[in-house]
């Protein structure tokens, strides 16, 4: 049997080595990472359809103080009563109901409030010898309005803006923002019967 020789102790001081095999040259150079490169994203914007519910609200405060003041409302059980965006206008003859609705309307123009959304129903007769008309202000844009913007943006827009309906909105999508200020003085050029404004603005 052959006969096998102790290994050699290692010095404590003296780190551990070990032969490494040469590098071998690759087949191909090697490839460089290029950086990853992201789709810019789109500008956008919202058409939306609202109203200030708090200056509506000064509005009917503002016309019912004047109501209570003026001789010609006298003796006339003329009101103006407010839930939410509906109102109930009161008063003795279909006359001084045309008054109420004019002093309705003054005082929402004077507050900063569209009347393109102001709706009336028709005058009905109401107990002790009174009329009564409900007028309310629609807010949101019905599926009608929201496919004549669409309609509007795709023959008259700018080259690369498009729209789709988000429930009772608008979304526009553009590259450019010169083409969104664009879109919407279009949209606000535009005789859309109700009154609209921009909001959500991202680049």
């Amino acid at each position: 049997m052959p006969r096998r020789c102790p290994p050699l102790p290692l010095h404590p001081a003296l780190p551990l080595r070990y032969p490494s095999a040469p590098a071998l040259p690759l087949p191909y150079p090697p490839v460089r990472a290029l950086p990853l490169r992201y789709p810019r994203r789109m500008a956008s914007f919202d058409v939306v359809s609202e109203v200030d519910r708090q200056e509506v609200r000064n509005a009917v405060d503002q016309a019912q103080r004047e109501i209570s003041t003026r001789f010609d409302f006298k003796n006339t059980n003329s009101s103006i009563e407010q839930n939410e965006l509906a109102f109930t206008l009161r008063s003795v003859s279909e006359d001084r109901l045309a008054a109420l609705r004019q002093v309705l309307e003054e005082k929402l123009v004077k507050r900063g409030v569209s009347l393109k959304g102001l709706e009336y129903e028709d005058v009905q007769e109401a107990a002790q010898a009174t009329v009564r008309q409900v007028a309310t202000l629609k807010v949101g844009i019905s599926s009608d309005k929201a496919r004549e913007i669409n309609r509007l943006i795709k023959e008259k827009g700018p080259k690369g803006v498009s729209s789709q309906t988000q429930g009772d909105t608008v979304r526009v999508n553009g590259k450019k923002r010169d083409d969104l200020q664009a879109t919407i003085a279009l949209i606000k050029g535009a005789d859309l019967g109700i009154p609209v404004q921009f909001e959500n603005f991202r680049d």
